[in-house]
Formats: C-alpha cells, sequence, structure tokens
C-alpha cells in the first residue's frame, strides 16, 4: 500500500501530524466548555427565564461569526496563517481563562459569560479560515483528500469526547474548572504551530497573479465572486444549508424522548449521542475507504438523500431503538456528507482563496442550523413535533432533488475531475 492510499497517510506528514493532535486536544477542550456555558447559563438564569438565557448563547455565537468571518477571509488569504492562528489562540485562551477566573470568583450573572462567549466566536470567526486554508499546505496534493478525513474524524471525536469529559469535570470541580481546562487546551495548538517548520512560501498562482498580501473590500469582493460564480462550490455550499436548516431535528429531540418515546435523562442522553456515534464509525472507515470513492458527487448526493430519509423515519418512529439507528444514520450521512464536501472545495479551490471559500462557507454552516432549529421550533409550535421533523426531512430531500437539477457538474464530479484549477496543487 503506498503512502498516499494509506488511512493514516496524512500523519506521516510532520506539520499536519502537529495541528491533528493539537487540534483533537483543542477542540475536545471547546467541546467541553461549550457543554459547561449552557449548563452555567441555565445555573444563572431565572427559573421563568432559563429558555431565553440559553437562546441568547446561540446567538452571541453565531452573530459574530456571521458578521466577521467574510472579513476573516481576506485577512487570512493577505497574512502569514499560522502567525494569525497564533493571534486568535491566543485570544480564545485569554477568554477562556478570564472566564476561569471569574468562574472561581463567584460569577453571579450571566452576561460575562454572554460576552467571553461572544469575543471568542469572533476570534474563531478569524481563526477558522486560517486553519482551513493552512491545512492543505501541510501534505502533498494527493494526500489532501486522506488529510481532511481523518480532520473530519478528529472533530468527531472530540465532539464526543469534549462534552462527555465536560460532565465529569462540572460534576467533580464545577463549571469554572472545565473553562480552566479549555484554557489550558488552545496551548496544544499554540505549541504546535511553534513548532512547525519548513511550511512551504505563498507562491505566485499559475494564472501569474500572486498571492493575496491586501485587506480591502475588493478582497472580499474577488472571493465572494470566485465561490458564487463555481457550481461546484456554489451548489454544495446551497446543500448545506439546506440539509441543516430543513432536517434540524436534534433542536426538538427532547420532546420526542419527553412525550413520544418517554424515556428519561439517561435514554435521552443517549439519543443525543446517536449522531455523534454514527459519525465516529463511519469516518473510521471513511479514512480508508475514501480514496476507493471515484464518483465523489454522486456519493455526496446520495448521502444527503440518506440524511434526509432518516431524518423522515426518526420523526415517524414511536420506538426507541429505531429512534437511535435513525440519529445514528443521520450523523453518519453527514459525515459522508461533510468529508467529501471539503474536499470537493478544497481541491477545487486555488491557495490564495482559501481564506476567502472558508469564509463564505462559514457563513452557510453556521446559519443553516441556527435559521433550522428556529424554523423547527415554529413548526412545531403550530402543528407538532412530528410534523415539524417530517416535513423537515422531505423538505431536504426537495432541496437536494433541486440542487442536483440545477447543478448537473456536481452529479458528475469525479475524483480527479478535469478542468479543477491547477492552482489548487
Amino acid at each position: 500500500m503506498s503512502a498516499s492510499s494509506s488511512s493514516l497517510a496524512a500523519l506521516r506528514h510532520r506539520n499536519y501530524r502537529l495541528l491533528w493532535t493539537g487540534q483533537l486536544i483543542s477542540m475536545a477542550g471547546s467541546m467541553m466548555q461549550g457543554a459547561a456555558v449552557l449548563w452555567h447559563v441555565s445555573l444563572l438564569a431565572g427559573e421563568g427565564r432559563k429558555a431565553i438565557a440559553l437562546g441568547i448563547v446561540g446567538l452571541v455565537r453565531v452573530v459574530p461569526i456571521v458578521v466577521f468571518s467574510i472579513l476573516g477571509g481576506v485577512v487570512a488569504d493577505a497574512l502569514d496563517r499560522r502567525r494569525l492562528m497564533l493571534v486568535t489562540q491566543t485570544l480564545m485562551t485569554t477568554c477562556a481563562a478570564v472566564l476561569a477566573l471569574l468562574t472561581f470568583r463567584g460569577l453571579q450573572t450571566a452576561w460575562p459569560l454572554y460576552l467571553l462567549t461572544g469575543l471568542s466566536a469572533a476570534a474563531a470567526a478569524f481563526d477558522a479560515p486560517a486553519r482551513q486554508a493552512l491545512l492543505p499546505t501541510l501534505v502533498p496534493r494527493e494526500v489532501l483528500p486522506n488529510a481532511l478525513s481523518l480532520y473530519s474524524t478528529m472533530f468527531q471525536v472530540a465532539s464526543v469526547v469534549g462534552p462527555a469529559l465536560g460532565g465529569f469535570v462540572i460534576a467533580g470541580w464545577g463549571v469554572g474548572a472545565v473553562y480552566a481546562l479549555n484554557a489550558a487546551s488552545f496551548l496544544a495548538v499554540i505549541a504546535a504551530l511553534l513548532r512547525m517548520r519548513e511550511l512551504p512560501a505563498r507562491a505566485a498562482e499559475t494564472d501569474g497573479r500572486p498571492a493575496g498580501r491586501a485587506v480591502s473590500w475588493a478582497a472580499a469582493a474577488e472571493g465572494l465572486r470566485f465561490v458564487f460564480g463555481m457550481p461546484l462550490l456554489r451548489s454544495t455550499m446551497l446543500l448545506d444549508f439546506f440539509a441543516t436548516f430543513f432536517s434540524s431535528a436534534m433542536a426538538l429531540l427532547p420532546l420526542f424522548a419527553q412525550d413520544i418515546l418517554r424515556v428519561g435523562p439517561h435514554g435521552y442522553g443517549w439519543l443525543a449521542a446517536a449522531p455523534a456515534i454514527g459519525a465516529v464509525l463511519t469516518g473510521a472507515i471513511l479514512v480508508r475507504f475514501e480514496p476507493r470513492i471515484e464518483r465523489r458527487g454522486t456519493v455526496l448526493l446520495r448521502a444527503v438523500v440518506v440524511y434526509g430519509l432518516a431524518t423522515v423515519v426518526f420523526g415517524l418512529s414511536t420506538s426507541y431503538a429505531l429512534t437511535f439507528a435513525c440519529l445514528a444514520l443521520t450523523g453518519a450521512a453527514d459525515t459522508v456528507s461533510m468529508v467529501l464536501r471539503n474536499i470537493i472545495r478544497h481541491m477545487a479551490t486555488p491557495d490564495r482563496l482559501r481564506g476567502r471559500m472558508t469564509s463564505v462557507n462559514m457563513v452557510f454552516i453556521m446559519g443553516g442550523p441556527q435559521l433550522g432549529e428556529f424554523e423547527a421550533g415554529l413548526v412545531a409550535q403550530g402543528f407538532g413535533a412530528v410534523v415539524s421533523v417530517v416535513s423537515g426531512g422531505l423538505g431536504c430531500l426537495l432541496a437536494t432533488w433541486w440542487i442536483a437539477r440545477r447543478t448537473p457538474e456536481l452529479a458528475r464530479h469525479r475524483r480527479e475531475a478535469p478542468g479543477l484549477p491547477a492552482a489548487a496543487a
């Protein structure tokens, strides 16, 4: 088996291995803090204000990302990405450390939680484009699909480990300890970035234009024109948005657990973990078998169809076992879709535009779930949770059919499709 076909090929490259390991530790810490913030806010809010207080947490997370993500992409393409990440990681470390200090000193109001969560989200709006743009430069082009698959698997593992570990830490030492551990976890990424050696230079593109060095509206407009002018990029982002908008089933999971399945907190906990369990198992398989996927576009569309169908069956199910299986299947299908979308986007994007492409994508992947949860709640309030989830799954299927019809290039996309920018190398 060649190095490029091995399921761990990307980890043989030192710089990628450093970033992957550091991000595994840091991402688990961030997921741990995300769960702790919700718990902390629920403790600080009054009895009749918990729902709105928890809703504000989602708002302060998504608004800075939507507001700053485009600028973050421009900055990531203009400046040294590793140095930019050192700044953003330091800012997020500081936010977590201040939050830990305030909590240990007896925090009595929720507004510092909102403020520091929002500041950390704003830093993430600059960190994510820089990280996603740096990642493809750490491995050869032929290993990039494997690197993206391993990175997605790492994210899913952190999504399982982080909240579970957070629960143990909160029970044993309190929420302040979670914030302190998250602050320490960012040091793993900072150390990884400092230890990187022989990073490739930002070379000129094959069309003769140098990599972007200006932070300007013109640079932002260039990124938007590129994304929306490329059918492959545009269709994968729309697919991501509509799938998460219509199929936001997890937002209504407590209603199904309490009113339909009639299970207690432990049963609900397993249902909430089911998508992550399906995602982790699928990710472990995908890193090995992704090199055999020839027709990436077709497999991507089929994965989203499975996601929508599993959502419909979940909405109709009155069996705990079937509900668990459907939720695990949504996680599995979403992992296949996410990995293939990332591969298609990065392989089709020149290096000088990767930060801006990622920033536009962030608006779609953050906006879809947040708006979808709001839509699911409105429909459930008027027609019931079952109608909300089933109609959402059907909406996902309809949107997938529409995108496939409007963008035939996506269904025809293959592993090494001709016409991809040579600069993607």
